[in-house]
């Protein structure tokens, strides 16, 4: 037996060693392209990134400098549009999915979740630009976070749904047990044990959709200007950039570095204050 237990060992070692190798490097694999990315960013657009490119507004077409601080509020300021639209109402689908949905109608609701999570989003802005924007007569910042937040709704609503059903129904029995209605167990029990990972689908969703172009050209339109109004045309950073990047200036091009490593900072930056809140809260309720 000993001489049949050691080479039985020895193998499961070595299975075992070269499993975790290839894990390991099909996370460098994965890792790659976004180091690569931001690297080439960093070297292509640090050059042109200065205090006057981010409190600055565009110059005009021949005049050195400028910057993009108008297209850096109108992105804050429709995001903050599409996700005020998006996350209420795809947490609120993911829930119902998940927690009350029977039959016909939430397979509805699923399936129709998915094809709007493949529909490209030249198509919503295009769909949000028929039904807002020719109806107020005029592009908007509001039209904008509307096709934002549509595009953030299905991928919201399929990842609470999966959080919401990774949770045990044992206390869910539990909470039903000591009388409480379902209502608040969903909300105070079932939810606040799956935060994590229904935050981390919104973070998805807003990452995906804060780099978005196509939809804002229909909607949002640009502006060169400083505007604060959201129901009047709004700078983007997406827009900004790509506006500069098919320019045949080479100071122009040089900005659109600039402000597409800005938009990913900024992507970056919003990510990861989410996630350290989270943490926190979390270790002041493990303490």
């Amino acid at each position: 037996m000993p001489s049949i237990s050691r080479p039985l060992s020895l193998w499961r070692r070595f299975v075992n060693f070269c499993f975790v190798v290839l894990s390991a490097l099909a996370a460098i694999v994965v890792l790659a392209p976004l180091a690569a990315i931001f690297g080439y960013l960093v070297y292509k657009g640090i050059g042109s990134l200065n205090w006057e490119f981010i409190t600055n507004t565009p110059r005009p077409v021949g005049e050195t400098g400028g910057g993009m601080a108008n297209a850096i509020v109108g992105s804050v300021m429709i995001l903050g549009i599409g996700s005020i639209i998006g996350l209420p109402l795809g947490i609120g689908a993911g829930i119902y999915m998940a927690e009350f949905g029977r039959g016909r109608f939430v397979n509805l609701v699923r399936f129709t979740a998915d094809v709007l999570n493949g529909v490209p989003s030249i198509v919503v802005g295009i769909a949000v630009y028929a039904l807002v924007v020719l109806r107020q007569q005029h592009f908007s910042a509001l039209s904008g976070g509307v096709a934002l937040g549509i595009m953030m709704i299905p991928t919201i609503a399929r990842t609470t749904e999966e959080m919401l059903l990774m949770v045990p129904n044992t206390i869910r029995e539990a909470a039903l047990g000591l009388g409480i209605p379902q209502w608040r167990t969903t909300l105070q029990v079932t939810l606040r044990t799956a935060y994590k990972g229904v935050i981390t689908g919104a973070m998805l969703a807003f990452a995906r959709v804060a780099g978005e172009t196509a939809p804002l050209l229909f909607t949002a339109f640009g502006n060169q200007f400083w505007n604060l109004n959201p129901n009047q045309p709004t700078a983007a950073l997406p827009i900004q950039i790509f506006a500069y990047a098919v320019s045949p200036f080479d100071e122009w091009h040089r900005q659109a570095w600039a402000g597409a490593l800005i938009l990913i900072v900024l992507i970056v930056v919003a990510v990861s204050a989410v996630r350290v809140v989270t943490s926190r809260g979390t270790m002041e309720h493990n303490a």
